[in-house]
């Protein structure tokens, strides 16, 4: 369905996903090749939006696993219906060699993915994969060598059709070299002010013009700080919606100062920004889109 770099580029833009060439191009050898693809950024770069986009843009169900601290394969690949056994068995309607049977598998995101789709191959995103623990890491070996799960009791499962997967981390920690040899990676690094006043006006066009390039330029401004957490392109967007939902129609130092935690999730950095230093960005951001 997808015939060149540009052709996804322009399909995932209908999808209001502006991705850059490098990335684009990455996500186009991911699909040709049937390699998972491994994005790495910063926190509100876009990464998990890349698999909506995509899923989106291939009329593909998507299929999401987000991680965490002590994920175990109950949560991501399977577990049996024990209440659904005990009553079977209670009921002597089903012989004990048949407990482990597909009726009593309850599938989890992980074998969701491999199973057969009418639609086509599942976009498979497992999220922040950095949050995970390294056995899980190393549970998903098989899954994204051969794009199959074992499962002790019932076997095998391959899937006929490999899904599209996207991996994604915040590089909270370093992922293993194995998962990363399975993968093309790509680093999804903040935008430049011309890129994010794009995405800005695609992804929030109720924004005022004006309004919009001195919301980028503040933005980009505030990036060369010395912050503990530089805002991300998301919350660039909700910032715009914020001072949208306000009526605002330009930056002024006080409705900066009022909507800083929008942008500001940590109080020493609010702290650092707010005063003085808000109000003077505030008036560069203005002055500089005037």
């Amino acid at each position: 369905m997808i015939a060149s770099v540009d052709d996804l580029a322009a399909k995932l833009a209908e999808q209001r996903y502006l991705a850059e060439p490098n990335l684009a191009t990455t996500l186009y050898l991911g699909l040709v090749l049937g390699k998972p693809v491994l994005l790495e950024g910063e926190a509100g770069v876009g990464k998990t939006e890349v698999a909506k986009a995509l899923a989106a843009a291939l009329g593909r169900r998507l299929i999401r696993l987000q991680c965490y601290e002590g994920l175990d394969t109950s949560s991501a690949l399977y577990e049996w219906d024990f209440a659904k056994q005990m009553l079977e068995v209670r009921l002597g309607a089903t012989a004990a060699e048949s407990l482990y049977s597909e009726r009593f598998l309850l599938k989890r995101p992980l074998l969701q993915a491999l199973a057969p789709d009418p639609a086509g191959a599942p976009v498979l995103l497992i999220d922040e994969l950095d949050r995970s623990d390294e056995p899980f890491e190393a549970f998903l070996l098989e899954l994204l060598s051969d794009f199959q799960v074992t499962i002790p009791e019932f076997g095998t499962v391959k899937a006929a059709v490999p899904p599209i997967v996207i991996l994604t981390s915040n590089r909270t920690r370093e992922i293993h070299d194995a998962i990363k040899r399975r993968c093309l990676y790509h680093w999804i690094d903040f935008p430049n002010a011309e890129r994010e006043l794009a995405i800005l006006a695609a992804r929030a066009p109720d924004v005022p013009v004006a309004l919009r390039a001195q919301i980028v330029a503040f933005v980009q401004r505030l990036r060369t700080t010395d912050l503990f957490k530089i805002p991300g392109v998301a919350e660039t967007l909700d910032w715009g919606h914020a001072l949208v939902a306000l009526g605002a129609v330009e930056l002024s130092p006080e409705t900066v100062e009022a909507t800083l935690g929008v942008l500001l999730k940590y109080q020493d950095d609010l702290a650092r920004i707010t005063g003085p230093t808000a109000r003077a960005m505030a008036d560069a951001a203005r002055d500089a889109r005037s």
